[in-house]
């Protein structure tokens, strides 16, 4: 049964499991510029850590796996994309910033704008790309 109309308005957050909490937020927070506005505990000593772009609607939420579903590290596409407004000067401030990012701007012409890939420190890979001006 179709739905014509939908009470879902946004995308608030996506959640990437992560098992190293203080590292992940050192990584999105000093290396992306993310801001951290949710580190709350909950549960049996886990936390619930939200970081968003500075001027984001739409979070990360770096949460601990779920119990028995730990997952090992390794190249994991989350199917996150990044908005930047100069994928060369992103891109050069993410590699000298020791971010691992792919060796170069990937440009397969209009339509498609130029992105490039990145790995946060759990393996998970995320995708930067040139908003169309």
């Amino acid at each position: 049964m179709a739905v014509s109309t939908s009470r879902i308005s946004d995308i608030s957050l996506v959640v990437i499991p992560t098992t190293d909490q203080d590292r992940s937020i050192v990584f999105y927070v000093e290396k992306l510029g993310f801001e951290k506005r949710t580190d709350t505990p909950f549960g049996n000593g886990s936390r619930w850590v939200e970081v968003y772009p500075p001027n984001g609607t739409t979070g990360i939420a770096l949460a601990p796996p779920p119990p028995g579903q730990a997952e090992s590290q390794g190249d994991r596409q989350t199917g996150i994309v990044l908005a930047t407004d100069d994928i060369d000067a992103t891109h050069g401030e993410l590699q000298s910033g020791g971010v691992d990012v792919d060796a170069e701007v990937s440009r397969m012409g209009d339509p498609v704008p130029p992105m490039f890939w990145f790995r946060d420190p759990e393996g998970y890979s995320l995708l930067i790309v040139q908003q169309q001006r």
